[in-house]
């Protein structure tokens, strides 16, 4: 017979599927304003953080709208204190009963009519001064973007919602997501180990060697009835970008982590009339202990009861056993680490 030892300690609470890798946020860059490309700033592929440069658009023509609203309100200004210096006169001669109220009132009206003036041109030349900023496109985000669809020379329409209308795509991938499905009854284990923050993610990208660590982030507000699955999203740092937007991921999802719980091999368990069952060795013995299995993990099953974690089990040869035979034991088992 060959035997292995039962172990007793901390087990995680192991799920194995798949997932996919997805952006933290995806934006598709275009212009506000109709306009000509001067010059684009970043290359294709580049890695960019918010506020850099991507473009700048032909502004002339905006440029000349401030100046022109700028002189405006140069004009007014001047209007406006040459009226108040008529209203100091005005009133002056007024009291000295050389002058008369008309002239002081038509020169009070042409104060307020010009600080009007001066007060819409300052609007004007802000409004304009903002419209001015969309001809420099900026990054709204970190992130990396694709291949700018527009060179330099390229003319731009705001409102253009076809492929050709979107200068970049700029894609956010550190932070990034992973989503994957569940079985709707692990709804509860989710939704614990989210909220005690416990929920642990580790993501392997097919055909890569190593695992990502991420934590669970959240769960889809509703449940898919057709499946009867939930869909997960962990959450990864990505700093260095080893999990890629749409790669197809290996997880191994930890949802919580059980002290003091028995398993044993696979190979261990048997199934009879009555149940679930292992041998136990115990002086030369096989003895029938039946056990209750919480759920198999790992090529090994946990167990709800039965066994107290110290045992030596069969693993080979157990058909050919009943409680109370003698066996011979061919290996010295060895114990696992819990």
């Amino acid at each position: 017979m060959i035997v292995a030892k039962a172990s007793i300690g901390e087990v995680p609470y192991l799920v194995e599927t798949l997932g996919t890798a997805r952006a933290f946020a995806t934006i598709n860059v275009k212009s506000r304003v109709d306009s000509i490309v001067r010059k684009t700033l970043v290359a294709d592929g580049a890695k960019v953080r918010a506020g850099d440069i991507l473009a700048e658009l032909d502004s002339r023509q905006i440029r000349a709208q401030i100046k022109q609203a700028e002189a405006a309100l140069a004009k007014n200004t001047a209007e406006n204190a040459q009226a108040k210096r008529d209203v100091q006169r005005y009133e002056a001669l007024l009291a000295k009963r050389a002058g008369n109220r008309i002239n002081v009132e038509n020169a009070r009206l042409k104060v307020a009519t010009t600080a009007a003036a001066m007060a819409a041109d300052e609007a004007q030349i802000e409004n304009l001064k903002v419209q001015l900023s969309y001809y420099t496109i900026k990054a709204p985000i970190d992130g990396r973007i694709g291949v700018m669809n527009v060179k330099t020379g390229a003319t731009i329409r705001a409102g253009d919602n076809s492929s050709t209308g979107v200068l970049v795509t700029l894609v956010q991938a550190s932070p990034i997501y992973v989503s994957f499905s569940l079985p709707q009854a692990l709804l509860p284990l989710v939704r614990a180990a989210i909220a005690k923050s416990e929920g642990e993610v580790a993501a392997r990208p097919q055909g890569a060697k190593r695992y990502a660590r991420g934590t669970l982030k959240l769960v889809d507000s509703t449940i898919d009835a057709g499946t009867g699955t939930i869909t997960v999203y962990a959450i990864f740092d990505n700093k260095d970008e080893f999990l890629w937007p749409g790669q197809i991921c290996d997880l191994r999802v930890i949802l919580r982590r059980d002290k003091n719980v028995v398993s044993v091999p696979r190979e261990a368990m048997q199934s009879g009339q009555n149940g679930n069952f292992v041998f136990v060795v115990d002086n030369g013995k096989a003895l029938v202990k039946p056990v209750k299995i919480l759920r198999a993990q790992e090529g090994r099953e946990i167990l709800a009861s039965g066994l107290e974690g110290t045992e030596t089990v069969v693993i080979e040869g157990a058909l050919s056993l009943r409680n109370g035979s003698r066996v011979q034991v061919r290996n010295k088992p060895a114990k696992r680490d819990s």
